[in-house]
């Protein structure tokens, strides 16, 4: 996504991209001979669910990467699981023990590990971008939450192609209408970016998602999304040459010790 921001705008990019990975799983789920179908009474937490969990996200985090480096997004976004266990107290039930306060405490040291190293004019700057990588996080850990309080029953492959697609039509229409993208403008790394986020991330990735949430508790599913951060920051490293030091380790280290507490609390 961030190689993709030097040739596209974000927000065209991620919705576009959601609204052919939803087409095409909805193809697959017909070809499997899943109910597309939804059910009258599930359509507005259908609706809120998606605009939360897919909507939020990929708008974002999407425009999070004009002002962050792919690994302070990706670092950003390791407090997914902390919120989903502060927001599971309202919503289901679950009681906030001392520990789960402590561990939100540790990992937003994390975090300001990861903004505090470059100077207080380099994190004005970068404000926007915290903000809207910290509203994706909180986005998706709602979304999360509401969907173990109302659950979706229908298949994994249904459930995606509805969830993203819901959640990706705004992202698109405004795209299109505010950014005016031009197919032009992509080079053959830029279509290789547009078909990994639409096959991988839109398909594959969110219906293992949806398939986790069906079968586990709403914190315990979000420990796959540690694995985030740590593909996000080598990657970047390694693609992107972005800076590999000590700062980011530490960031990556210490919020990663927050969320495993907030886990086992």
């Amino acid at each position: 996504m961030k190689h993709l921001l030097t040739e596209w705008p974000p927000v065209s990019s991620r919705g576009l991209c959601g609204i052919v990975g939803a087409a095409a799983l909805a193809l697959i789920a017909v070809a499997r001979q899943q109910q597309l179908s939804v059910p009258r009474r599930m359509w507005l937490r259908l609706l809120l669910v998606s605009m939360l969990q897919i909507g939020g996200w990929i708008a974002f985090m999407g425009l999070a990467l004009l002002w962050l480096s792919a690994s302070e997004a990706a670092v950003l976004g390791i407090s997914i699981p902390v919120w989903v266990a502060f927001l599971a107290w309202p919503v289901l039930g679950e009681r906030l023990s001392l520990l789960r306060a402590v561990s939100l405490l540790v990992a937003l040291a994390g975090i300001v590990v990861l903004i505090g190293g470059n100077g207080l004019a380099a994190n004005v700057e970068k404000l926007p971008g915290i903000l809207c990588a910290l509203a994706g996080a909180v986005c998706v850990a709602f979304g999360t939450v509401l969907t173990k309080h109302f659950p979706l029953a229908m298949p994994p492959l249904s459930l995606a192609a509805w969830q993203i697609g819901l959640g990706c039509l705004p992202i698109a229409i405004v795209g299109l209408a505010v950014e005016h993208p031009q197919l032009a403008a992509l080079s053959t790394t830029g279509w290789a970016s547009m078909v990994y986020m639409t096959l991988i991330q839109f398909c594959l990735s969110y219906v293992c998602w949806f398939a986790a949430l069906e079968r586990l508790p709403a914190a315990t599913a979000s420990i796959g999304t540690l694995l985030v951060p740590v593909v996000g920051v080598l990657a970047a490293a390694a693609m992107l040459h972005e800076p590999l030091g000590l700062r980011e380790i530490g960031a990556l280290v210490v919020t990663l010790g927050g969320v495993a507490v907030a886990l086992r609390s």
